[in-house]
């Protein structure tokens, strides 16, 4: 079954330090992972289901359509880049596994891959913060929020709120 995205390539790229020429096959499963890992997590099997099944029929409107567009979509897209940068050097072809090197640009040091991963992670836990925020605030807007069971993840506001404060 195919996973209906929250965000689209446009979306990411006009949003985001990826520039337009990077190919989409090259960053579309951050994308999907991001939303299934850090997303889901944060809404809960129900309500991302809602969303997913209102974005595949063509249904998403009202409070749902704000939630997606106002606060899951930044979300995303920090976490899409959380996921993507580390990555974004390397191919794995049938010869190995290659990291890509332009002959008018510099490669970045591990250090600097890491502080990028670092803000970026920083933005995605700042857009979090917002979204559970907002979802605790509504949570009668989005009955799907607290209705989770079993086996279902139940959203985890927990993992926002776990920085130091001194």
């Amino acid at each position: 079954m195919a996973t209906a995205l929250f965000i689209s390539r446009t979306d990411l790229v006009r949003n985001s330090i990826l520039d337009g020429s990077v190919d989409t096959d090259k960053f579309i499963q951050f994308i999907k992972l991001g939303q299934e890992i850090d997303i889901k997590n944060l809404l809960g099997t129900d309500l991302y289901n809602r969303i997913s099944d209102d974005i595949t029929n063509d249904t998403l409107t009202g409070d749902y359509l704000a939630l997606v567009s106002d606060y899951i979509q930044s979300t995303l897209i920090w976490f899409a880049q959380v996921n993507y940068i580390p990555f974004a050097t390397y191919q794995i072809k049938n010869g190995g596994v290659f990291k890509h090197s332009s002959e008018t640009a510099e490669n970045v040091s591990k250090e600097e891959v890491d502080y990028l991963v670092g803000k970026a992670r920083e933005y995605a836990r700042y857009y979090s913060t917002r979204l559970v925020d907002y979802l605790c605030d509504n949570s009668s807007k989005f009955p799907e929020y607290t209705s989770n069971s079993g086996s279902d993840i139940s959203p985890d506001s927990d993992t926002v709120y776990n920085s130091w404060v001194l």
